[in-house]
């Protein structure tokens, strides 16, 4: 009978018939790659857009600014002008009326000498009655003077009038000079009124040509930045594709530069994962074989009648199936610590007692393989507390206990020793074993790794203690540290922190287990 397991609402008969005929398929899609097609917008025209918005946008604003205060400032000027004007054809006309002696002929035709060749500027000379001396407005312009002949007389089309007063030499006022502009609201010449557009359309083109340069630009400027994003995209295609070779070869202090550094860290990172799960697969493969084949060879052999099926015999198949036990147990052991469901329970613990009653239990161990066994206390009061957890510290320090009495010839020793560095305890296994070859030294905490020294030797270690040690160790913050030379001897330091602090979350990783171990006992 097959074990099935629903977790969900209660299931009428119907939705159990379909469940257990939907059991019986399944379906599996692998990954379709992703067609190398371009974007419909791609961040080139994106960024050009976007400059050339802010161009437009700027003008625009430009454009506000001079029509709001530009335009009243110019006006203000002209009218500036066009009453300087008047005044001073004024000053000139009292001169000439006291040398002429009143308004003659003569001192009105001065008028055009002052004003000069001024197209669309109206100028009228008055007596001091108000009278019309001199008009050479066009009789478009005008309008009927009053039946009384008042001075009221009005222009068309000039709302903005400016007139300046004509004294003789006693400063009596003789007469009055009227001046405005045709066909205009404000005293624009026709001079002030091309300079206003020609400013204008100047504005205009400038904008344009803004506009122009920024597209230009925001073109080149987002070709600079998509380049190196387009070169990531590729490495990052290229690693999707199996090339975990693959890297961007970006650097640099700015955000890019950061980010494809860390990009290539990842992949460095990736590419050395897959690397170690398929030498994991083959070394796991490699480890598992052994003992089966040794099983497989003795049993077979006893049931063709080569071997007895005595005692003996019997016990080399119990030793390799208790190895192959050994082995499983370690392998999911480290595969807990790596995945954060491991029992882990920090409590305050004298590490110097814990480590010299760990040496204690070992010492006669150590004696019946002809090796000395020694423990040496560096702190300070002959005790140090700290946040671990005792069991898994018990099973990192044995496990380099056990590597140095396995690689330590006859007549070696081993010191294990405890010591206090700031905030972190210290704790050494030193041995005078046959050591660790330079280049090997990286590869210690792999898992089934073993040096070609200690594989001439018949060891019997798994190849898994030191992997779990570092998976220990990770779990309290610490570090590892290896110092070793052939045929002298290896010194593994573990530097734990005294405190540490951890949330609930360990408690839940131990329901988990807990939880799958029970069900694969099922």
């Amino acid at each position: 009978m097959s074990d099935r397991f629903v977790i969900g609402k209660g299931l009428s008969s119907k939705d159990s018939a379909e469940v257990h005929n939907s059991s019986l398929r399944g379906s599996y899609n692998t990954m379709r790659p992703e067609p190398d097609t371009k974007p419909a917008r791609s961040f080139n025209a994106r960024m050009a857009f976007f400059f050339a918005l802010t161009a437009v946008m700027t003008a625009a604003i430009l454009s506000g600014v001079l029509a709001y205060v530009w335009e009243g400032e110019f006006r203000g000027y002209t009218q500036q002008n066009m009453q300087r004007l008047a005044q001073s054809t004024a000053d000139a006309l009292g001169t000439h009326y006291e040398q002429e002696g009143g308004w003659t002929s003569d001192v009105l035709s001065y008028v055009g000498t002052y004003v000069g060749d001024m197209s669309g500027v109206g100028v009228q000379v008055l007596n001091a009655d108000g009278a019309i001396l001199l008009d050479d407005t066009p009789a478009s312009s005008k309008k009927a003077y009053k039946s009384d002949g008042s001075t009221s007389q009005e222009i068309t089309g000039a709302t903005a009038v400016v007139s300046a007063d004509v004294h003789d030499a006693s400063g009596t006022k003789v007469g009055s000079v009227r001046m405005w502009t045709f066909g205009s609201s404000a005293l624009l010449t026709e001079a002030d009124k091309n300079f206003r557009t020609n400013s204008y359309n100047a504005i205009v083109w400038a904008a344009l040509i803004a506009i122009a340069l920024a597209s230009l630009i925001g073109y080149f400027a987002s070709r600079q930045l998509v380049r190196p994003i387009n070169r990531i995209t590729s490495t990052a295609a290229q690693i999707r594709n199996g090339d975990l070779t693959a890297r961007s070869n970006l650097s640099g202090d700015d955000e890019i530069g950061r980010l494809g550094g860390t990009f290539d860290e990842m992949a460095t990172s990736l590419e050395s994962d897959i690397k170690h799960e398929r030498r994991l697969t083959g070394d796991v493969a490699h480890e598992l074989r052994t003992p089966l084949m040794a099983i497989q060879a003795t049993v077979e052999a006893m049931q063709d009648g080569v071997l007895p099926a005595d005692e003996e015999h019997l016990q080399t198949v119990d030793d390799e199936v208790r190895r192959l036990s050994r082995l499983v147990d370690a392998m999911l052991h480290l595969s807990r610590i790596e995945n954060g469901k491991a029992h882990f329970n920090p409590e305050r613990t004298d590490v110097v007692y814990l480590i010299r009653s760990l040496v204690d239990m070992q010492e006669r161990l150590f004696a019946d393989k002809g090796l000395r066994l020694r423990f040496d206390d560096k702190t300070a009061h002959h005790e140090l507390y700290a946040d671990v957890d005792p069991d898994g510290i018990r099973e990192a320090v044995t496990n380099l206990m056990s590597n140095a009495m396995r690689y330590t010839p006859e007549g070696g020793w081993v010191l294990v020793s405890v010591a206090q560095d700031r905030g972190d305890v210290m704790i050494s296994v030193r041995d005078t074993g046959i050591g660790i070859a330079k280049e090997d030294i990286p590869k210690t905490f792999s898992r089934f790794w073993r040096s070609d020294a200690s594989r001439e030797r018949v060891s019997g270690g798994l190849g898994v203690g030191l992997a779990i040690t570092k998976g220990v160790i990770d779990q309290h913050n610490g570090t590892i540290s290896v110092e070793s030379e052939l045929g002298r001897g290896t010194t593994f330091t573990l530097r734990i922190p005294c405190n540490q602090k951890r949330h609930g979350r360990h408690q839940e990783h131990v329901a988990e287990t807990a939880d799958g171990d029970a069900s694969n006992s099922e």
